[in-house]
């Protein structure tokens, strides 16, 4: 049986092997900077949104999955890797990836988790250089960077 209700955000992996659809509104935006979500995304820190498990519906291919710890188990792709979802096992809310949504700029992070293990760097990554890919990269470069990863879109 098919789940009828309204679709309020979608998302998936970089490959598109896995697609999900958010029924309802995610809350409690946050980062960590833990050191298990340093590793689980090879970044500084991990954004995430939740919501009730119920309302996250897996709409193509299902996620692999890793238990990090005795408490919390990560989804990711199989495929490509993409970071997908993370959990607590005695919970009814899942998390997913802010990165990994179609529109990641509908969320905007409230809090931040784990910082006794944030990298300095953090602090200071605002205030580095900035250029943009076509003004780094010659034409023929960059027709050489022609994405394959899915679209943001179903």
């Amino acid at each position: 049986m098919s789940d009828q209700r309204q679709s309020t955000m979608t998302g998936g992996c970089q490959c598109g092997a896995v697609r999900y659809e958010l029924k309802s509104e995610p809350t409690r935006a946050s980062i960590c900077h833990c050191r298990m979500c340093q590793k689980a995304f090879g970044n500084y820190f991990a954004a995430f949104t939740g919501l009730p498990q119920k309302d996250l519906v897996w709409t193509k291919g299902q996620p692999g999955s890793f238990r990090s710890s005795e408490a919390a188990e990560r989804g990711f792709c199989r495929d490509c890797g993409t970071p997908l979802t993370y959990s607590y096992l005695e919970d009814d809310r899942i998390s997913v990836s802010i990165g990994s949504l179609d529109h990641p700029e509908r969320v905007t992070p409230e809090i931040q988790y784990g910082v006794e293990s944030r990298l300095p760097a953090f602090a200071m990554l605002h205030t580095l250089p900035s250029i943009t890919t076509e003004d780094d990269n010659p034409p023929e470069e960059l027709a050489k960077m022609k994405s394959h990863q899915h679209p943001d879109h179903d």
